[in-house]
């Protein structure tokens, strides 16, 4: 059965790019020749994003050597289901949509969704009612409704709801989206206020829980599934804009009595609900009180993450990402936020931005993430519209003053992933035999692997994908990311 596999490879890797008679596609600043070809993008040569730069061969290879360098894939060691691969649609995304140019919009919706002329995002987050990505604090309710007999959706009509059905149709008619809240409308609060944190008043639990229920229920009668939701964005922050504070033991017992047997009363019991929904530093302990409930549990669907973490000097935690996948097997990891704040124009072709992104997608995705989310997927040329004055960068950037989109390395980076690992692809096995190189695997329905190996290095290596005893050699650029599909 090995054999036959690498055989198989051989033959699809072999078609390499494209011929002129083949399919071909474009997209911005982009071309991918073919479905069989080894792409990459380079931080020194400009002309390089998302290209098709040639075919290889698997050949027969002896034992490796440790002077060489190797990135070790085994198909037969399978792990995660890939959910999708997506940015969030927020209120500020859908402002700056709205004052584009028809023809920039349609640029746009090709460049995100359309997996055969862009890079095919498949995953979508948005806010429920205001976040600080919005032009202005608002809710779903007048004030002191308890009951909730004035919820509707008006307010997102204008925006947001168009942008997110123009992107679902640009994606092929299938877009997963969930939903998260910042803040419950603030008579419902100890501090009543939206923003600066606070906390749930327990008259409301229930109110609240109901409320969830509603937004899901309007939004699909126009025509918007909604996959699941997140309890709360960042439960333990006091933020200055929307935020409330959730402590593990609270979220539990508002999940286990009131979210997940009101989700379940109106109908909505097969939508998921994820937990947490912020950093890696304190997600074990939220996991290890959640999780351990065998009634809170059975709601939560998996726990959501975020990068932002300061308490922990900075530094990624992804073993506590590993330490929840082998703790809790059954539940799932998403990574639901991500994004480069300290906005400044100088930073929108940085490299280390676009790294940043790509070395975390990696090591989320080997330790089991099964789906990943970054920030807004369009800002403006201000970082923004935010109004809290907390602007950050985007994938893309929209300059409104000359109707025109700026991509960042970051589209492209995100692109190596998002365009050729699709929905329901498996990740097998895959290592490097050296530090420089980072690298993972996955293995589509239609039988397509994926592989994608980054160079943070300054250095050109030389590196063979090893598959058994066949493989094929390829040179990766200093600060290069390589998509090989094979």
């Amino acid at each position: 059965m090995r054999k036959a596999v690498i055989s198989m490879l051989a033959v699809l890797l072999m078609a390499g790019c494209a011929s002129e008679k083949e399919h071909k596609t474009e997209g911005p600043g982009f071309t991918v020749e073919g479905k069989e070809a080894v792409i990459y993008t380079s931080a020194d040569t400009s002309d390089l994003r998302l290209k098709c730069t040639g075919k290889k061969t698997f050949q027969a290879s002896e034992q490796p050597l440790e002077k060489d360098v190797f990135v070790f894939v085994n198909p037969s060691v399978k792990f995660q289901t890939l959910l999708g691969i997506g940015g969030a649609i927020t209120d500020a995304s859908a402002e700056v949509f709205a004052k584009l140019p028809e023809a920039k919009q349609q640029e746009f919706l090709k460049a995100c969704y359309d997996k055969k002329d862009g890079i095919g995002y498949s995953l979508a987050r948005t806010n429920i009612h205001s976040c600080d990505f919005s032009s202005g604090s608002y809710v779903y309710v007048t004030d002191q409704d308890k009951e909730l007999k004035t919820f509707n959706i008006e307010h997102d009509r204008e925006f947001r709801l168009p942008l997110i059905k123009k992107s679902i149709e640009a994606a092929g008619g299938k877009l997963t989206l969930f939903a998260s809240p910042w803040s419950p409308p603030a008579y419902m609060k100890d501090n009543n206020n939206m923003l600066k944190g606070g906390k749930l008043l327990s008259d409301f639990y229930q109110s609240w829980a109901l409320y969830f229920t509603k937004f899901i229920k309007a939004y699909e009668a126009e025509k918007i599934p909604v996959w699941g939701i997140t309890i709360q964005n960042e439960p333990m922050a006091t933020q200055t804009w929307e935020s409330c504070v959730f402590t593990a033991e609270e979220e539990r017992d508002f999940l286990k009595n009131n979210l997940g047997p009101t989700m379940e009363k109106e109908g909505y019991g097969d939508r998921k609900i994820i937990v947490w929904d912020h950093n890696r530093d304190l997600m074990n302990q939220r996991a290890n009180v959640i999780f351990a409930d065998p009634i809170a549990s059975k709601y939560a669907w998996g726990i959501g993450f975020h990068w932002y973490e300061p308490w922990s000097g900075g530094v990624p935690m992804y073993d506590n990402v590993h330490n929840i996948q082998e703790s809790f097997p059954t539940k799932n990891l998403l990574f639901t936020e991500g994004c480069v704040d300290r906005f400044d124009t100088s930073g929108y072709q940085s490299w280390t931005n676009a790294e940043k992104f790509g070395s975390s997608m990696i090591k989320d995705f080997n330790n089991g993430t099964v789906g990943w989310t970054f920030w807004n997927v369009l800002l403006d040329e201000t970082g923004g519209p935010n109004h809290v004055n907390n602007f950050c960068f985007a994938p893309i950037h929209a300059d409104t003053k000359k109707g025109t989109l700026i991509y960042t390395p970051t589209y492209y980076y995100i692109g190596h992933f998002s365009k050729f690992i699709r929905p329901n692809a498996k990740r097998v096995s895959t290592v490097t035999s050296k530090s420089h190189l980072l690298s993972t695997s996955f293995l589509n329905e239609d039988g397509s692997m994926v592989t994608v190996v980054m160079n943070q290095s300054t250095d050109t290596i030389k590196y063979k994908l090893y598959i058994d005893s066949k493989a094929v050699e390829e040179t990766i650029l200093p600060h290069a990311i390589q998509t090989l599909v094979y």
